[in-house]
């Protein structure tokens, strides 16, 4: 259930903070140079008008460059509140069902182009390319593969029904989850998939969805 009285959904510094403690868990790192020598970051923020919340300065020899936690993130060059992107967040990864840009748009109350802009950015933040194989030595991962689409019922502008859609998914049991769209459901569609996000060291099952 999503928790209204957190302040991070309606505090604007909690927000920054909460996203500080998130991505800093051991204090400021520069995302210019990657220096996280607290003896030559400082926090500049209120100092001058000019100075926006939660704004650092590195004072590396080869840095002297302002950041905020946001630089380097899907937030950065947003306008939109933290307080909307941890609301938009929360309800992409609690929703079984998804979350449209339109039903967003709705119940954040920002306009259908930021909703689209959002989700965008945090589905780009979940992406998993570029990280190691899928289970390993002594590990289950499960294959199985399903077809979506395809219902011409409550389709009232579409005569023909749209062809089904077929998605196969590896699953490591007690860890991630891989899904793709294949053509067909062939040993040359798919094992070249399998090779590759699953470690060749773990053991294989197909279990059917109950």
């Amino acid at each position: 259930m999503m928790n209204l009285n957190n302040p991070i959904f309606h505090d604007e510094e909690k927000a920054r903070e909460a996203l500080e403690a998130v991505r800093w868990p051991n204090g400021p790192i520069c995302p210019h140079c990657g220096n996280s020598d607290p003896e030559t970051i400082a926090k500049i923020e209120g100092k001058k008008q000019s100075h926006r919340k939660g704004l650092y300065y590195c004072n590396e020899k080869q840095c002297q460059s302002q950041f905020t936690v946001t630089v380097g993130t899907v937030f950065e060059r947003s306008h939109i509140p933290l307080t909307k992107w941890w609301q938009a967040t929360f309800l992409m990864n609690s929703s079984k069902k998804g979350m449209s840009a339109h039903q967003l748009h709705r119940m954040l109350d920002v306009s259908y182009k930021t909703a689209w802009f959002m989700a965008h950015r945090i589905r780009l933040a979940m992406t998993t390319l570029g990280m190691d194989p899928i289970g390993g030595e002594g590990k289950t991962v499960e294959a199985d593969e399903t077809h979506v689409g395809g219902s011409k019922r409550n389709r009232a502008y579409v005569k023909k029904a749209p062809k089904k859609k077929i998605v196969m998914s590896l699953v490591e049991r007690g860890g991630m989850v891989r899904s793709f769209h294949i053509p067909t459901v062939t040993a040359r569609t798919l094992r070249p998939i399998i090779v590759k996000v699953a470690s060749r060291k773990s053991r294989l099952e197909v279990v059917p969805v109950v």
